[in-house]
């Protein structure tokens, strides 16, 4: 019986796999493109992921000099990056609030 491609041939199909880590990769690298664009565009929420990206060296090669370039110009919009620029990527101000309220109720 023929495979759904009408292929049938299993070699061909490996031959195309990637390993899991390259195509993730990929897909970090990727992310970092689409949120560089935008945060070239002035979305602040891209200016503080890409600052993020930078600081951690998330899908692109760590550079903290142009993580603290990328905060300062969120910072313009979002005082609050000074809070999350070198936290990692995807945390957010919200993140670090409730963190801050979690810990005055503690005391």
């Amino acid at each position: 019986m023929e495979g759904v491609n009408g292929g049938g041939s299993r070699a061909g199909a490996e031959e195309e796999r990637k390993p899991l880590s390259e195509v993730v990769g990929d897909c970090v690298q990727r992310w970092f493109q689409d949120a560089l664009k935008e945060a070239r565009r002035g979305d602040s929420a891209m200016q503080v992921l890409v600052a993020q990206m930078y600081h951690s060296g998330y899908g692109i090669p760590k550079n903290e000099h142009k993580g603290r370039a990328w905060a300062e110009k969120a910072s313009r919009y979002r005082p609050s990056v000074w809070k999350v620029g070198t936290k990692r990527p995807g945390y957010n101000a919200s993140d670090s609030d409730s963190d801050e309220t979690n810990d005055d109720e503690k005391q």
